[in-house]
């Protein structure tokens, strides 16, 4: 691998724990070598909250963090999807005659990947269409943590090499959220699209009581994706896991799956 100090380095931040952690580590200094960047892919569906945290790490880091975003975010890719448009949205869960299943993903590739290799590929100066380097050009730092190392994965890009800080110090969680909060940081809320299915239910009532607005626009497309794209296939598209109106649903914690970290976003979203 090339010297760290002779490519650039750049942040993957998703305004999570995790990833906000790490840019306030490598602020003061405790992760070497300084950022060059962090970059923030706005999908278009953030709840508030989320936008609250990004303006805290840019108000406490060195570094520039853009925020990027596809013409046309996920929110709107999903309603212009079910106006017969083409469809770009989540793995919503499903319900045919042949019995459950999620629809492929897609919004992790369209809507956090693409447009944060596209300003990775700005800040190099390659133009549309330019090939990448030969060697090694970018480190990506990505947030992911000890426990969530069934996360990680390799770039697709030849050039950009994923780095996770946080599993090269040991770190979990917890020490993140430890960290925080020793350096007067409150604890971030988990960073997801509103309408997530992959939330768990403790988020789900979190949204449902602290964020109203939030868990109102996830019950209009909750019913707006009902009758699904697919008519063919005589298929119903639920947000939660219990093929059930989001309205309807009880949070009880108690029934939460496992974390589905191994289905997640390719360790994109959520950190």
């Amino acid at each position: 691998m090339q010297d760290r100090r002779s490519i650039l380095n750049v942040l993957s931040l998703g305004a999570g724990v995790q990833s906000t952690a790490l840019a306030l580590m490598a602020a003061h200094g405790e992760i070497e070598p300084m950022p060059d960047c962090a970059i923030f892919a706005d999908t278009g569906a953030e709840p508030q909250h989320v936008y609250n945290q990004l303006d805290l790490v840019e108000a406490n880091v060195p570094f520039p963090v853009y925020r990027v975003m596809e013409k046309k975010g996920l929110e709107d890719a999903v309603i212009e999807g079910f106006k017969g448009n083409r469809f770009a949205g989540a793995p919503f869960y499903c319900e045919t005659d042949h019995g459950p299943g999620m629809l492929r993903r897609q919004c992790t590739n369209e809507f956090k990947i693409r447009p944060i290799n596209r300003k990775i590929r700005e800040l190099l100066g390659l133009e549309k269409g330019q090939r990448g380097p030969k060697d090694i050009a970018v480190s990506q730092w990505i947030g992911i943590s000890m426990d969530e190392v069934i996360r990680m994965r390799p770039h697709q890009t030849k050039w950009i090499l994923n780095r996770w800080p946080l599993v090269e110090m040991q770190m979990y969680r917890y020490d993140c959220v430890r960290w925080m909060d020793e350096h007067g940081f409150e604890e971030p809320k988990k960073s997801a699209c509103y309408f997530c299915p992959y939330m768990p239910n403790t988020q789900w009532q979190d949204m449902k009581d602290h964020d109203p607005e939030s868990f109102e626009k996830a019950v209009k497309m909750d019913e707006l994706i009902r009758p699904g794209v697919r008519k063919d296939k005589k298929e119903r598209l639920f947000l939660h896991r219990s093929m059930k109106p989001v309205k309807d649903c009880d949070f009880d914690p108690d029934r939460d799956q496992f974390d589905m970290f191994d289905e997640d976003c390719e360790g994109m979203c959520g950190v």
